[in-house]
């Protein structure tokens, strides 16, 4: 393609050429511009990063491996400049091509999540700065003094300082060091403010591991410079399977090859940072949302250059472009975090294999409930399964007892106030704080009550953009949409009917379960864990060091304590809802609700004091829950794989989810039922739909859903494409994909 005409000064000639540039926008494919050797050296190989115009901007984008256009040489725009970085790794390339043929999404988008970083492109602002000139002493007619003397000798060091840093090291005024400048004493001088990465050369030897871990952690660095692979660490909560694949880390390190793990909640990896520099001395790069613009900047350079040894990050770190990627581990492997819903839609932990089959590199998955689709590789060969089937240290798998909720209610606590707490988890707390340890008690649903209605007329506040009930946060005084983001404060009066004091919260959420916990354990010290309440790394950080050094008697908490966390004197876990989540047409309901109560239960009795997990239920009966109360993993994997078998359901055949979506439910009808006229019609195929989404309204948008099925050897997206080809789509209507489906709302 080629971007649309101007007047540049160069055209292609004797001493020009044209070269396809991706650009990191949703377009089709990559454009061709004029390449002057003259101005700009010769060609550029693929990969280099290029400053182009497009309209009336200016953009960096890569050369790219594509046929250029035959367009007449005067409809050619010219390369402005070429970006001092080193151009984009091959293995990068290819992934980007790979990954939009497989989501359906234009290379420019995805070259979008590469070049996450636009400040990074520009040249490292330099800091201006002054250090000991050679010689030191400037001209002979310096007269020497005291605090001239503090000057050269806290320069002595050759570090470059700014003048006003170091005359405040050294106790003197400004001008005295300017007086030093002007001798000739001290020099001026410019350096990059970015701040250098451990090179990891002096490696520390790590811990003693036990003979299981041992095993594996033996397994893991063999493969280490071996090509690529994908092992699994199959180990129960507590077994050590960070320390594991540590030692595959410092067996790349000493090859001096770059790591990459991903997390799937990089803001609550507090606890896995202080055990990484615990182990190699060290902390590593970290990549993710809440870093600031500068930090961005730094690191997707530092990376870029190879500065970068090892770098933790979430989903996002995937598309870094490290040039000597040596090993990727994917942390929690079975977590829904890991897909990304948004824009480009992808599975990071799929991507994650692609990467490392495309770097010819090894990848570590690492779970103690591992999913569905990786058990299904591991049982195909695909995968390497390593197993961990004890606790570290000697300790035990904590026990877990159904407490059913139709026989032992919880008691109101007040008239109009009803409460969430069995009897028997009120029993279990009050002993285990009894005995001086830590409670948990966990509730996966945010806010205060997910629904708020009028007692005197029955009004519902719903989100006036989605298909959702408003959720209240009490703590913040606020109604709340979970999925769009609207807010609004507590209203005093129902706006159906005009009474006041009628409005009433019906369910609980975790801020009501903490209120229920002030009210029955007054002296626990009690914190509240959620997405609400740990903003970011330090603030996670913070929380989570008042756990561990016992500051905290009674935490409450919604998923974000289900992840990694070690907490020493935590002996009880009390779950509230053990049915939220079973129900719907989710696919991997169970499956979800299996690895949540399993991971939240791992959290009890890590050390040498035995846990107890209480599982509060109305379905006691439920093959889930019996599984989780009689240690059945194996028993449960083997029903939720025949079942998925037998439905024809992934890992044994492939879904993609189309979402039509408008800004009228006419408009998105319309849509809709042209593209029902033209679905693929084949014997292997099965097209569900259109309906409205679960979700009918999104951010003001109504939306219908097609799902299609079809075996995994089917070319599900050549057919996709086809069938969409065959609609236009006008105004402000919407049609995207989603391959793999991991929400069906």
């Amino acid at each position: 393609m080629s971007p649309p005409a101007a007047n540049d000064s160069d055209a292609p000639g004797a001493a020009s050429a044209v070269v396809p540039v991706l650009l990191p926008l949703p377009l089709g494919g990559a454009y061709s511009y004029v390449w002057s050797e003259e101005r700009l050296g010769t060609a550029p190989e693929p990969g280099r990063l290029v400053r182009v115009p497009l309209g009336q901007r200016s953009l960096v984008g890569a050369v790219w491996e594509a046929e250029v256009d035959p367009v007449p040489p005067g409809r050619l725009r010219a390369v402005e400049a070429v970006v001092p970085l080193p151009p984009l790794p091959p293995a990068l390339r290819r992934l980007v091509d790979w990954v939009a043929a497989y989501v359906m999404a234009p290379p420019g988008a995805v070259l979008r999540m590469v070049l996450a970083s636009p400040g990074a492109l520009e040249p490292e602002p330099l800091r201006q700065g002054v250090r000991l000139a050679e010689g030191g002493t400037g001209s002979g007619a310096l007269r020497p003094t005291a605090a001239r003397g503090r000057v050269l000798t806290v320069a002595a060091d050759g570090l470059a300082r700014t003048p006003v840093d170091l005359a405040r090291e050294a106790g003197v005024s400004p001008s005295v060091v300017a007086g030093l400048i002007e001798a000739g004493a001290l020099e001026r001088v410019a350096w990059s403010e970015g701040r250098d990465h451990p090179a990891f050369t002096n490696l520390p030897s790590g811990p003693t591991l036990s003979r299981d871990q041992e095993a594996v952690a033996h397994a893991l660095c063999d493969s280490v410079g071996a090509g690529f692979g994908v092992s699994l660490i199959d180990g129960v909560t507590g077994s050590g399977k960070t320390e594991v694949y540590f030692e595959a880390i410092a067996e790349a390190l000493r090859r001096g090859r770059q790591c990459l793990v991903l997390l799937p909640e990089i803001a609550l990896s507090a606890q896995w940072l202080e055990r990484f520099e615990a182990r190699f001395g060290e902390a590593p790069a970290q990549w993710h949302s809440d870093l600031g613009p500068k930090q961005r900047r730094r690191t997707w350079r530092a990376v870029a250059e190879g500065r970068v040894r090892v770098l933790v990050g979430a989903r996002s770190a995937l598309f870094l472009p490290f040039p000597d990627l040596g090993l990727i581990v994917v942390d929690e492997e079975h977590d829904g975090a890991f897909k990304q819903e948004e824009g480009t839609v992808y599975q990071a932990r799929d991507m994650a294999v692609v990467r490392g089959q495309l770097e010819a590199v090894p990848v570590v998955l690492a779970s103690a409930t591992p999913s569905i689709e990786t058990l299904v590789n591991c049982r195909l060969h695909r995968y390497r399964r390593l197993h961990l089937p004890e606790r570290h240290g000697g300790a035990t798998l904590p026990r877990v007892e159904l407490v059913d909720l139709r026989r032992d209610p919880p008691p109101p606590l007040a008239p109009r106030e009803p409460g969430w707490l069995s009897p028997p988890l009120r029993e279990a707390v009050r002993a285990t704080l009894d005995a001086g340890e830590q409670a948990l008690l966990f509730l996966n649903r945010r806010g205060f009550a997910p629904l708020t209605l009028c007692r005197t007329c029955g009004h519902r506040f719903q989100c006036p953009n989605c298909t959702a009930w408003l959720v209240e946060h009490r703590l913040a005084g606020r109604l709340q949409c979970h999925h769009c983001g609207l807010a609004m404060p507590l209203p005093k009066t129902c706006p159906g009917c005009g009474d006041t004091d009628s409005l009433v919260p019906c369910g609980p959420g975790v801020e009501r379960l903490a209120a229920e916990a002030a009210a029955l354990f007054p002296d626990a010290r009690r914190i509240l864990l959620s997405s609400d309440s740990l903003r970011g790394p330090l603030a996670a950080a913070a929380l989570l060091e008042q756990v561990r050094t016992r500051e905290v008697d009674l935490l409450i908490g919604t998923q974000v304590v289900a992840k990694g966390h070690h907490f020493p004197w935590l002996t009880l876990v009390g779950v509230v809802d053990a049915d939220l989540g079973l129900e719907g047409g989710d696919l991997r309901a169970a499956e979800r609700t299996f690895q949540l109560l399993s991971q939240v239960a791992g959290r009890a009795g890590r050390e040498d004091r035995p846990g107890r997990v209480l599982l509060q239920t109305r379905s006691p009966d439920h093959p889930v829950l019996l599984a989780l109360a009689e240690g059945d993993r194996e028993g449960f994997i083997e029903a939720e794989i025949d079942a998925r078998r037998r439905g024809f359901l992934p890992p044994f055949a492939r879904l993609a989810a189309i979402i039509v979506s408008a800004e009228s439910a006419e408009a998105a009808d319309g849509l809709a039922a042209a593209l029902s006229r033209c679905a693929p019609r084949a014997r292997e195929l099965v097209v569900l739909g259109p309906a409205p989404a679960p979700l009918a309204i999104l951010r003001g948008r109504h939306r219908r859903r097609f799902l299609v099925k079809a075996p995994r050897s089917w070319p599900l997206q050549r057919t996709l494409s086809d069938w969409l080809s065959q609609v236009a789509v006008r105004g402000s209507a919407r049609v995207s994909v989603d391959i793999d489906p991991y929400s069906f709302l």
